[in-house]
């Protein structure tokens, strides 16, 4: 009983130090944001290529294989995220909102960066929750080339982190936190 106890508490502490070393604060986050750039597919390189938008991917909601390539010369909102995390849930409600108000002039493609995540649960929260668009889990390529690209924050749930993909093929990471649909839609109007 004892080992059962310590360990638990040791597992949640190890969990409570990764987090507590990976977390950045508001203010932190702001200055990160002011100071750093974030790579642009403007400008590839080995690391910054796109060929990750060639990675075939399966949207669980109708089988159907697709890659984000196929949708050049749309603007592409390309969100990370994992079922478990309430504010990914809020930035889907607003890339619902933003499709209610501009319909499919932009694709959305919501990607489960979790690995403990699989299709049949993706699927099933996507429905619960109503939302219509391409939902799928991302291969382990996939999301190292983003990583690889945009820093270890594009796979940070609870940030909300959303690639936008704009009609030429080039890509920007979005700021951190839950975006407006009118952000969401100044943001695809801006572009790359």
């Amino acid at each position: 009983m004892n080992k059962k106890i310590i360990l638990v508490f040791l597992l949640f502490s190890s969990l409570l130090l990764l987090l507590g070393c990976t977390t950045l604060t508001v203010q932190e986050d702001e200055q990160y944001l002011n100071t750093k750039e974030v790579p642009d597919a403007q400008e590839p390189s080995e690391k910054g290529s796109t060929g990750w938008m060639n990675i075939n991917l399966v949207d669980v909601r109708t089988g159907k294989t697709f890659k984000i390539s196929d949708f050049k010369g749309r603007p592409v909102l390309l969100e990370s995220f994992a079922v478990w995390c309430p504010i990914c849930t809020q930035q889907q409600k607003k890339i619902k909102e933003l499709h209610e108000e501009i319909g499919d002039t932009f694709v959305s493609i919501s990607l489960d960066t979790d690995p403990n995540e699989d299709a049949a649960k993706v699927k099933e929260a996507a429905e619960e929750r109503g939302f219509n668009w391409y939902f799928t889990v991302s291969p382990v390529e996939l999301t190292q080339a983003l990583i690889d690209q945009f820093g270890v924050r594009v796979v940070d749930a609870p940030a909300a982190p959303v690639i936008l993909i704009c009609e030429n093929g080039s890509a920007r990471l979005l700021k951190r936190g839950i975006k407006s649909a009118q952000d969401l839609k100044g943001e695809i109007s801006r572009g790359c």
